[in-house]
């Protein structure tokens, strides 16, 4: 069958945009051919820094004839029923329709529509153009004469040429006649902008990807990728050392090049008393290159490796020696940066009162700069204050934090107090990425223990799913007193998530909490937390902030949860959807500790994996139905009371006081279960009334026509639903 291959050549396309642009590319294109019927085999769309290019696999020549039949009007409707059927289906006249007769519904009108398949040259001719025009660049350009004309093509950067065919491999395929703009489609692509710019004749992608390597193009962004990733790692294994690998750069390289040429260059070993992360950070950012590091020691080396788009004649000692300039010349202002953010503030006697506020020590470079943010009043959001007002509620929730995670008040305190303090550093100022991580290293410098120096970078952590969650107490502690407050403040603010919105990132602030509590196995009530720390900002009611947010969390964890691999069911069982309002009270509930959410899920999937736990939710059911039922008649909560002992002894029923006894036995021992933490033990409780349940249905008419039997049994299973929701809420269980 034949194939399409489509080739959009323009300048320079921006590396971020690539990737994304070809797949727009394959969409839209494939999208509308299906939707004229014109089905293929495969698809796949590449990207270099000057072309989008497309091939489209098996294709038929036409799509299929269509032939179909839509219903009309009566047969002596009124006239505008009449022409707006005819206007509809094309029809000159109802002469060219054809009357179908209905026993109930008497004669109607039918036309039958017969449309053949669209030529597949002709169908691309239509597609194409539209593509081109509508295409969702993030920005775009007009550009030449035509600009200054209403609705001139837009495009990334100039449109230079298009390139499209169509054919069967047996055959010479065929241009796809279509313009844009005064660019007429052709065969004609271009190589390398240096080596090789003349234009190329090619006649299908099997013709089309060895040509452009002959051209010095490698149009497979992936491979260009494995080629610089192979020789980057072949030079620096050739020179003793050992590549630093950084995907994000090595993506973004790959869509600067056509043809890699993978270099070397060096710089002065006296920058090496620079910290490793600001030097990868200058070199990374100013002159997209890789760091080496030695591999004995893990210490970056005074190499670097740029990647050029051109074979140079000199091997690349220009470009190398053009890349060193810069690169020294960017680690001279790191240098000073370094220097000066470890030097004192010249303006100390300035920063007295902010210092006397938050408990710093002037003494040492670090408190200076934090200081100096409080000083500086910069302002964390308009409606939650500034940056130091923030720092004294972390400072504040941490403490309060550190007996529960473990962790010393006072050093969690002294953390939180310096977290933020490198936001004013000159490093950080000109590579924010570094935030925290200079923290840490200023921090080590002026003394401070191992264990705060550690947790100023870490309370960042975690950033993403990813992301590795600290485990240290002090850092922990920090982490969940700087989630937390965000959380805390903007739910006060009413400034919450909204569909796909979330400019603050408070859902993943809401997984970090989850993360930190779960997989450090910190046993913390919300509710009472989040009220406490909601009182610290004003005009708001703490209490209603709390509970809100504490759902908001819970809904985040029934994602963490799902995504798992847990089922949504008993997830919906175990984590309930209301928060109850005593939960508030410290002690008087734990059912917002996620760490036993977690563990009652857990144990609640394996008893309901055993056939005790099948047939007891299987009698549970049948219970909670009855009850149901029966509540409408006689009220919510009619049947709320114990039931009557004598009147179970006077039915003389076995199985009726088998399942009182059972209830009366199994309950405190579940609930008991339950109050130590043992949800297994919980469960095993629950499953000795399986015998009981099962034979109280086997024998026992709930509806007795005797009212007061009939009210007491139903009091009896009211107790046997309420037991199981001791442990979960068994009416959300599926299946």
């Amino acid at each position: 069958m034949p194939d399409l291959l489509l080739e959009l050549f323009s300048e320079e396309i921006p590396a971020r945009m690539q990737r994304k642009a070809a797949e727009d590319l394959k969409k839209l294109v494939t999208d509308a051919l299906v939707e004229r019927g014109l089905t293929y085999e495969g698809a796949k769309a590449f990207a270099t820094p000057r072309r989008l290019a497309l091939t489209i696999a098996g294709l038929p020549v036409r799509g299929r004839d269509v032939r179909e039949e839509r219903k009309g009007p009566r047969v002596g409707a009124p006239d505008a029923a009449v022409q707006g059927f005819l206007k509809a289906t094309g029809l000159a006249s109802l002469n060219q329709a054809t009357i179908v007769s209905d026993p109930k519904k008497g004669d109607s009108y039918v036309a039958v529509i017969e449309k053949p398949g669209q030529e597949t040259v002709a169908a691309i001719a239509e597609i194409v153009p539209a593509v081109i025009r509508s295409f969702p660049w993030p920005k775009s350009m007009r550009w030449g004469k035509a600009s200054a004309e209403s609705g001139s093509l837009r495009w990334v950067r100039p449109l230079h040429s298009i390139l499209c065919t169509f054919g069967a491999e047996t055959e010479d395929p065929e241009v796809v006649p279509f313009e844009v703009d005064g660019i007429k489609s052709g065969n004609v692509t271009y190589g390398h902008r240096f080596h090789a710019p003349g234009p190329i004749t090619v006649k299908r992608f099997d013709d089309y990807v060895p040509s452009l390597e002959r051209a010095k193009v490698v149009l497979d962004a992936d491979r260009r990728k494995e080629i610089i990733l192979a020789d980057a790692r072949n030079l620096a294994f050739a020179a003793g050392l050992e590549l630093v690998e950084d995907e994000g750069l090595l993506e973004e390289v790959a869509g600067l090049v056509e043809w890699p040429v993978v270099l070397m260059g060096d710089f002065e070993e006296r920058f090496l008393d620079i910290p490793g992360e600001a030097i990868r950070a200058t070199i990374r950012a100013n002159q997209k290159c890789f760091v080496l590091r030695d591999p004995a020691t893990g210490e970056l080396a005074n190499r670097f490796i740029p990647v050029s788009n051109l074979m140079a004649s000199d091997g690349g000692l220009a470009i190398t020696a053009g890349n060193g300039r810069v690169v020294r010349a960017r680690l001279s202002d790191a240098a000073y940066f370094w220097q000066t953010d470890r030097g004192p503030l010249p303006d100390l006697d300035t920063l007295k009162e902010s210092a006397e506020k938050l408990g710093l020590d002037l003494a040492k470079p670090l408190d200076q700069r934090m200081a100096k943010l409080d000083k500086l009043g910069v302002v964390f959001h308009a409606k939650l204050g500034t940056q130091g007002e923030r720092v004294q509620r972390i400072a504040a929730l941490a403490k309060e934090l550190a007996p529960i995670v473990g962790a010393d008040p006072a050093l969690a305190e002294r953390t939180a107090r310096l977290a933020k303090a490198d936001l004013p550093t000159e490093m950080v100022g000109e590579f924010p990425e570094l935030q925290g991580l200079m923290g840490r290293k200023y921090a080590e410098l002026q003394g401070e223990t191992a264990s705060v120096a550690a947790a100023i970078e870490e309370h960042y952590k975690p950033l993403g799913p990813s992301d590795r969650v600290p485990t240290d107490p002090v850092s922990v502690a920090v982490a969940l007193a700087d989630k937390l407050d965000t959380l805390v403040g903007f739910w006060a603010i009413d400034e919450k998530p909204t569909g796909s919105k979330d400019p603050y990132a408070l859902r993943r602030a809401a997984l970090g909490v989850i993360r930190l509590i779960l997989e450090n196995g910190v046993r913390l009530e919300l509710i009472p937390l989040l009220t406490k720390h909601g009182d610290r900002f004003s005009g708001h009611d703490s209490i209603n902030s709390a509970f809100e947010l504490v759902q908001f969390i819970a809904e985040r964890l029934k994602v963490q949860l799902r995504d798992q691999g847990a089922r949504f069911d008993l997830v919906d069982a175990v984590l309930e959807t209301g928060v109850r309002r005593e939960a508030m009270l410290p002690g008087m509930s734990n059912s917002r500790d996620l760490v036993l959410i977690v563990q009652r899920l857990n144990a609640l999937g394996r008893f309901l994996d055993t056939e005790d736990g099948r047939n007891l939710l299987a009698g549970y059911r049948r219970a909670a139905n009855i009850l149901k039922a029966e509540e409408k008649k006689d009220g919510e909560g009619a049947f709320a009371e114990a039931p009557k002992l004598e009147l179970i002894a006077d039915a003389g029923l076995i199985e009726e006081k088998g399942l009182a006894v059972a209830l009366a036995q199994a309950t405190p021992k579940a609930e008991a279960a339950i109050a130590a933490e043992d949800y297994e033990g919980a469960m095993a409780a629950l499953a000795e009334l399986r015998p009981a349940v099962d034979a109280f249905f086997d024998k026992v008419t709930v509806n007795d026509p005797d009212p007061a039997l009939r009210a007491n049994r139903l009091k009896l299973l009211n107790q046997l639903r309420e037991a199981t929701r001791a442990v979960a809420d068994f009416g959300r269980i599926a299946g």
